[in-house]
């Protein structure tokens, strides 16, 4: 029969064993963001051991026990694309493999995400195809910050978290301008998002209708601009600048309307090479971009790019999700744009 100090001494044990543990990994895409999440959460990132073969093939081992804990893997998804989403897959099915409790999958930038429907015959819809990777490599839940359309979420069986940096663009264009001021979108599809930050900004909202071409990727045509601009500070809000043509020819658009002074706002900023080019010689006082993205030498190119950290954005939601508190609650429900 067991002593009362051997019962203690159990009970002790059970609690111990009922204690959350957390562990934050990151791929190699963007592991500076991922240091400062891991700072602001007061840890350490993970140690994993990431390499290659001669022939390419990655290859990833844990260098800890994540028996029975809850973790997060952190990557960012640009320039080499298909890399960073294999070498994310990997370290999800390692923590599958190795007992982890319960396993999220953080993608500050959804890869695939302007894919998320079939625009002409035989497409695949691959926004779809990397969920379903996701999920049958064996993440619980997915994170990912301001989606190029809602609908992705619908792709996933398993809970979505969606987050959005428009705080950070509220308190940054709040205390720069004082005068009057129009949000706009570079394309119809995104007036909600625009809707939403000028009622943050008690601003104006309007729109550029654009066309663009289904069948040339990135060319694009600025036409008709949609809301009072004249004697007006514009803010063009966008989810993504990859090569800029978007938002190069609604600025321009917006000048000739007589806007006072042209910025733009987005969350992704890609900067693929042509965006320079197409970027450099534009009437936009400023771009503000956040470091969802590892960014490369371009941007010093085009001169005029700002970048606000996601980083306490992401980390107060991923200790609502350890805490299995509300995640939505964050953003007073306007994360869902």
């Amino acid at each position: 029969m067991a002593t009362w100090k051997e019962k203690i001494k159990k009970v002790k044990m059970i609690e111990q064993a009922g204690k959350k543990k957390m562990l934050l990994f990151s791929g190699s895409s963007n592991q500076e963001l991922a240091e400062k999440v891991a700072k602001e959460l007061g840890t350490d990132l993970a140690e994993v051991d990431k390499t290659q073969f001669a022939n390419g093939e990655i290859y990833i081992r844990l260098q800890e026990s994540v028996r029975g804990a809850d973790c997060f893997v952190m990557q960012s998804h640009s320039g080499q694309v298909n890399f960073t989403i294999m070498e994310q897959l990997l370290l999800v099915d390692a923590l599958k493999r190795a007992s982890a409790k319960r396993i999220t999958a953080v993608l500050p930038f959804y890869p695939y995400s302007r894919q998320d429907k079939k625009a002409l015959p035989r497409e695949p819809i691959s926004a779809r195809l990397v969920a379903d990777l996701f999920i049958s490599a064996g993440a619980d839940r997915i994170v990912s910050i301001d989606l190029h359309t809602q609908q992705i979420q619908g792709f996933i069986s398993q809970p979505f978290d969606h987050l959005t940096a428009m705080p950070l663009f509220v308190n940054y264009f709040k205390d720069k301008y004082k005068e009057p001021i129009t949000i706009i979108s570079p394309d119809a599809g995104g007036v909600r998002r625009a809707t939403t930050f000028a009622k943050n900004m008690e601003a104006y909202v309007g729109f550029v209708h654009k066309k663009r071409d289904p069948k040339i990727h990135n060319e694009v045509k600025a036409f008709t601009v949609i809301g009072e601009v004249e004697d007006r500070h514009a803010i063009l809000f966008d989810d993504i600048i990859d090569t800029g043509g978007t938002i190069a020819a609604a600025s321009r658009a917006l000048i000739e309307r007589g806007a006072k002074s042209v910025s733009v706002a987005a969350t992704h900023g890609i900067f693929s090479d042509e965006s320079v080019e197409k970027l450099k010689d534009t009437p936009i006082d400023e771009i503000i971009v956040t470091d969802t993205l590892k960014q490369n030498g371009n941007i010093e190119k085009i001169g005029n790019v700002k970048i606000l950290s996601v980083s306490s954005i992401i980390a107060t939601a991923l200790t609502s999700i350890f805490a299995d508190d509300s995640v939505s609650a964050i953003f007073m429900g306007e994360n869902v744009l």
